[in-house]
């Protein structure tokens, strides 16, 4: 197996995938499936490098297939305390990659899906960049600062997670922030929008999760690149933000 590159695609189970991301994809990523993710990262006809999972749900001939392809296998038990995604999003940190683009992730049950997105957050993975493409949204994780790329009128909902979101402010959404804080479990953050195509968010402490619909082409370098969203440290600079009112 190749040594792990920074940039990591995880690809699991779930919905298919729209085939379209495909050519979006950073060049020379890491690919790792969560188990039945072979069965999509195949059928996306990507080269899967390792595969994570207790695979209870995967193709057997796909296995096999990965498996005489030079892929390499990591078998954990059916009763397990993670998830199969949460295993192969910590083997993509603990390989080194920077930064996780997960594809896929909603399926028909509603506690997969919020586990998938809220699993995405987890401290563990907090000087990782984390996106994902779940079902008809990208999600992205922001815990400092991000540059989120789309056009006008595209549609912007941030939650806070784990805790409150202190001091979130923005630049180019229709409803900006300034300073405000965001709890957990509220509507503050719903359904903005953006006004330009760049929209920019700051907060001094505390995770959101930015959600906006397919399909906004990306720019630049493809999904889960930094011509695609900027995450975290590849943000604007801290002295960039605006200043606290009366500063």
């Amino acid at each position: 197996m190749p040594p792990p590159a920074r940039h990591a695609v995880v690809v699991t189970g779930g919905d298919p995938i729209d085939p379209s991301v495909v050519p979006k994809l950073p060049s020379g990523a890491w690919v790792i499936a969560a188990d039945s993710g072979l069965d999509r990262a195949r059928e996306l006809g990507l080269r899967v490098d390792l595969a994570v999972g207790d695979f209870d749900s995967v193709s057997p001939v796909t296995l096999a297939a990965a498996e005489t392809a030079g892929c390499r296998i990591q078998r954990h038990p059916a009763a397990k305390d993670r998830t199969d995604l949460e295993l192969a999003l910590l083997a993509a940190v603990e390989g080194g990659a920077s930064d996780v683009l997960v594809l896929g992730g909603h399926g028909g049950r509603v506690d997969h899906f919020l586990a998938n997105a809220l699993v995405l957050a987890d401290p563990a993975f907090a000087e990782v960049s984390m996106e994902a493409v779940m079902g008809p949204a990208r999600l992205a994780v922001i815990r400092h600062r991000c540059d989120l790329l789309g056009q006008p009128g595209d549609m912007v909902t941030l939650l806070a997670l784990g805790g409150p979101a202190r001091g979130v402010t923005t630049e180019g959404l229709r409803y900006p922030l300034d300073h405000d804080n965001l709890w957990p479990g509220s509507t503050r953050g719903v359904s903005n929008e953006m006004a330009a195509e760049v929209a920019r968010v700051w907060l001094d402490d505390g995770t959101l999760l930015a959600i906006r619909p397919l399909p906004t082409p990306p720019r630049g370098d493809g999904i889960g690149g930094s011509g695609a969203q900027q995450i975290s440290g590849s943000g604007p600079a801290a002295d960039e933000r605006p200043p606290a009112p009366g500063r």
